[in-house]
């Protein structure tokens, strides 16, 4: 009775320490993604190298299998330190040295290397308390392993980051880790002396990580703060992203940024959502009493649409419902918006855009005079679909006839084959396409894709008042110099994310 309580001891550790192993690996790719874009390299090196590093450390813990207990004992405090600090020195090796990706493949191997070692080592653990075949002890080890995967694969998003942060979540994975160790020589320990010498080398890494948990967030708050420029007023880290609100020391000048990317200045974001509203929006293009927002979160787009008073319903899907609580409830922000989330003719909607609209475009039971898109740049991969012909041929099925898409499509300048990429993109998916650019001085210059099914001339609504677009604007928006004009690019797609590359590609060198 007392081995099979063990037994079910060793297996309830497995499925533990494989979570906190995935949480580690999950932590290094997403923090890739918050500080430096979740490219595909650095995300396929990543991944290669840290499952490369666990076939390492099988090999490597042969030796160690005679004493398996004091073995994993010792795995895991060196896995609880390394896996729990990985996150605050990712953040500070990005903050003061710039040099996130290669300190994320030196954690990748020293973490895949001792996530490697523990299942050879569980598994003499478990080969000790029964008599069973070693293919028996195999299957139960690895089904235990992937159980606790799919745990972590859970609680990493929902739970762990909410709750933490990503920082924080890799110190209290690591706390975990020690927890199970410890919890594994008491069921398995035979000896109390064993016990004793593994809590002496448990017990001191259980106080770095519990201390470490409680200090690390005024910690992280001052790394934070050497990303940004100007004071830090608001952050916060969602199920979806990070948010970070900032604000000049003379009170001008409010910033958004998400997942470290500016998405406004209050500056002259006027610029740039008027550049992105108002052409799609003008009654000389067609109605626009029905219409759709995607993405735009901050309220931005939704002032700009709702000048026209002529709109009867605007559609608001945002995927993340803290950006748009914090839209409507963030008096600096709300005041930015003219509190266009409260209008009583927005309907919020917090939703995937490529699910909500293809789901829509399935059912046929709506139609919009206007679409308008205003997602983050594709400097991930997550956000490359929302760019794709798919996505774009879903949007075309909710469109009313004679109606009109308008898609930020970043810089033509500085990211000139990703903005022609997203032209021709929407191009492929039917539309006859009209690309234009400003300048907007926090950004630079920046360009747009309009399109409808049949060939358009935009022009300005003149019962609208602009800051700063006008007609004379919006003609010279459509020229282009030779070093941003068009290119050969490919159509990007779901199966063919060619912009996450030409996205990369294009901002490297700034």
């Amino acid at each position: 009775m007392a081995g099979r309580w063990r037994t079910r001891a060793v297996l309830a550790t497995s499925l533990g320490c494989a979570a906190c192993g995935l949480v580690y690996e999950l932590g290094l790719l997403n923090l890739a993604g918050v500080l430096v874009g979740s490219s595909v390299r650095t995300s396929s090196l990543v991944l290669g190298v840290f499952v490369c590093a666990m076939g390492a450390g099988s090999i490597l813990s042969k030796p160690l299998a005679a004493r398996p207990l004091a073995a994993f004992v010792g795995v895991e405090a060196a896995l609880a330190v390394v896996g729990g600090v990985s996150g605050p020195a990712l953040y500070a090796a990005f903050a003061w040295f710039e040099v996130y990706e290669l300190a994320a493949l030196g954690f990748a191997v020293a973490i895949g290397a001792l996530i490697g070692a523990e299942i050879p080592l569980l598994m003499a653990l478990i080969g000790r308390l029964r008599e069973a075949r070693a293919s028996d002890d195999a299957a139960d080890i690895m089904a235990a392993d992937y159980v606790g995967a799919l745990v972590a694969g859970g609680a990493f998003p929902f739970l762990l980051v909410p709750l933490f942060g990503l920082v924080r979540t890799s110190l209290v994975a690591g706390l975990v880790n020690v927890v199970l160790a410890g919890g594994a020589v008491l069921a398995v320990g035979t000896t109390r002396r064993r016990k004793l010498v593994a809590a002496g080398a448990l017990v001191p890494a259980a106080l770095v990580m519990l201390l470490a948990v409680v200090r690390v967030g005024d910690w992280v708050v001052s790394v934070r703060q050497r990303l940004y420029d100007d004071p830090i007023v608001h952050a916060e880290q969602t199920a979806y992203q990070e948010i970070v609100l900032t604000r000049s020391t003379d009170g001008r000048d409010l910033r958004l940024f998400l997942d470290g990317d500016l998405q406004f200045s209050s500056v002259d974001e006027y610029r740039y959502h008027e550049a992105l509203v108002h052409p799609a929006m003008s009654s000389g293009s067609g109605a626009h009493e029905q219409v759709l927002v995607l993405g735009g979160g901050d309220g931005l787009v939704a002032r700009e649409v709702l000048r026209y008073p002529d709109v009867e319903r605007l559609v608001q899907v945002e995927l993340d419902p803290a950006m748009t609580s914090l839209a409507r409830d963030l008096g600096a922000l709300a005041g930015i918006n003219d509190r266009a989330l409260e209008d009583p003719r927005v309907e919020l909607v917090h939703d995937d855009a490529f699910t909500w609209t293809a789901d829509r475009a399935r059912a046929g039971d709506q139609r919009f005079d206007v679409v308008v898109v205003d997602f983050p740049d594709p400097d991930r991969l997550d956000l490359v679909r929302l760019y794709s012909e798919e996505m774009y041929r879903a949007i075309g099925a909710v469109l009313a006839p004679g109606g009109r898409v308008v898609v930020q499509a970043g810089s033509p300048y500085f990211a000139r084959e990703a903005f022609w990429s997203v032209e021709r993109t929407v191009g492929a998916a039917g539309f006859v396409t009209v690309p234009y650019h400003v300048d907007v001085p926090s950004f630079g210059d920046w360009g747009f894709v309009l399109g409808g099914r049949e060939a358009l001339e935009p022009a300005l609504d003149a019962d609208v008042e602009t800051r700063f677009l006008t007609d004379e604007v919006l003609a010279a928006s459509r020229v282009f110099g030779a070093d941003a004009g068009p290119v050969d690019v490919e159509v990007n797609t779901i199966d063919n994310p060619v912009l996450a590359e030409y996205t990369e590609r294009g901002w490297s060198s700034y």
